[in-house]
C-alpha cells in the first residue's frame, strides 16, 4: 500500500482522485487546500489529515517522512499555473507526482522538471485519460491501419457551459489557467496528436475569453475546432434536453461516438501510474507546445477554411464582417 498526499482538495476534479486512490487499494494520508469546503474526503479517506495552510502541510509531510511514513505520491489538482511549483514541492519530499491537466503552462518549465527527475530520481505523471479511452485507443489502431499519406477532415466542437462564477475564478486569467484552449481544450489535442501525428501548421482563427477556435494541420489530419464556455452557442436540441455540455467530433463528416466510457479513466491512469506505465514529460510536451503557441498566435483570424460555428456567426464577430465573410 503506497502513502498519498493531495494538493487541490476542494476542487471538481479532486474527488476523482480519492476515488482511484482507494480504488488502487492506497492510502491518502494528508491534503491541502485554502478553501476547507472538502466533506468529499469522508467518502473515501476519513482518517487523512486536512490543511488549509501550505506552510503547516509541508510540516507535516517533512515530520511524517522522518517518523518513517513517507509520502510516495503527490497528487495536483491545483489551478493550471502552480503546477510547476507543485511538482517541484513533491520532489523536494523525494515524492512521486501525479499531475491533472495541463501539466505545465509552458514548454521550458517541462525542460527545468526534466533536470529535476534526472538530479532527484523522482517522476513526475500527467493525467492524459482520453488516451485510455477504449473508443479512442480503436480509432488509432485503425488509424494506424490505414494509409500512411491519407489525411482526415476532422470537425472538433466542445462546448462546456459556464455561470458568471467563471469569469470571477482563475480559471478566466489567462496568466494562470491558460485560457480557453489550455483549460479546456488541452485533453483534446494531446488526443488528436497522439492519433493523426505531429502538428504540422496551427492557424487560429478566434481567441477570446469565452471562445477559441482555429485549423491544425497535423500529419494525418486537417482540423478544425471550436471551444466555447458559452451557453448561447448550444444547439438548441442539446438545450431542450437540459445539458449545459455539448462535444462532437466528426471525422470526413461522420460523427464519432466517445461519450460513454468516462468513470473509471483516473482510477485506470493510476493503475499504470502504479506499474510504471504512465504518461510522462516527454509524452506530455507536444499539446504543452501547441497549447501555448495558440495562446501566443501572433495573427488571429488571418486565413483558414472557418469552422461551422463561426460560418454561423458571421453578424456577432467583427473579423468576419470586416472581412465580408
Amino acid at each position: 500500500m503506497k502513502n498519498f498526499a493531495l494538493i487541490g482538495a476542494a476542487g471538481y476534479i479532486a474527488e476523482r482522485h480519492m476515488k482511484a486512490i482507494k480504488d488502487t487499494e492506497n492510502n491518502l494520508i494528508a491534503a491541502l487546500d485554502k478553501s476547507d469546503s472538502v466533506g468529499k474526503i469522508d467518502n473515501y479517506f476519513p482518517n487523512a489529515d486536512f490543511f488549509t495552510e501550505f506552510e503547516r502541510f509541508d510540516r507535516h509531510i517533512d515530520k511524517l517522512k522522518r517518523q518513517g511514513n513517507a509520502i510516495d505520491y503527490m497528487s495536483i489538482c491545483t489551478p493550471n499555473y502552480l503546477h510547476d511549483s507543485h511538482i517541484r514541492f513533491s520532489f523536494r519530499h523525494g515524492a512521486d507526482a501525479i499531475c491533472e491537466k495541463p501539466l505545465v503552462l509552458n514548454p521550458w518549465n517541462i525542460d527545468g522538471l526534466q533536470e529535476i527527475e534526472k538530479e532527484t530520481g523522482q517522476n513526475v505523471f500527467n493525467i492524459l485519460q482520453l488516451r485510455l479511452h477504449p473508443r479512442i485507443i480503436e480509432l488509432r489502431e485503425k488509424i494506424k491501419k490505414g494509409p500512411a499519406d491519407k489525411i482526415y477532415d476532422i470537425d472538433l466542437t466542445y462546448i462546456t457551459a459556464r455561470g458568471h462564477w467563471y469569469f470571477a475564478s482563475w480559471k478566466a486569467m489567462n496568466e494562470k489557467s491558460g485560457g480557453i484552449p489550455t483549460n479546456i481544450g488541452v485533453h483534446f489535442f494531446d488526443m488528436l496528436i497522439w492519433i493523426f501525428g505531429d502538428v504540422k501548421e496551427n492557424i487560429v482563427n478566434v481567441l477570446e475569453p469565452q471562445r477559441a477556435a482555429g485549423i491544425l494541420h497535423l500529419k494525418n489530419a486537417r482540423v478544425r475546432w471550436y471551444l466555447s464556455v458559452d451557453y448561447n452557442v448550444i444547439p438548441d436540441e442539446i438545450k431542450a434536453t437540459g445539458k449545459r455540455t455539448y462535444r462532437t467530433l466528426k471525422i470526413n463528416n461522420e460523427e464519432f461516438e466517445f461519450s460513454e466510457g468516462f468513470t473509471d479513466l483516473h482510477t485506470l491512469s493510476y493503475k499504470n501510474i502504479l506499474d510504471n506505465k504512465g504518461f510522462r514529460l516527454s509524452e506530455a510536451r507536444p499539446c504543452i507546445d501547441l497549447v501555448y503557441n495558440i495562446r501566443n498566435a501572433k495573427t488571429v483570424g488571418t486565413k483558414g477554411d472557418y469552422h461551422p460555428l463561426l460560418l454561423k456567426e458571421v453578424e456577432y464577430h467583427p473579423f468576419f464582417k470586416k472581412n465580408n465573410i
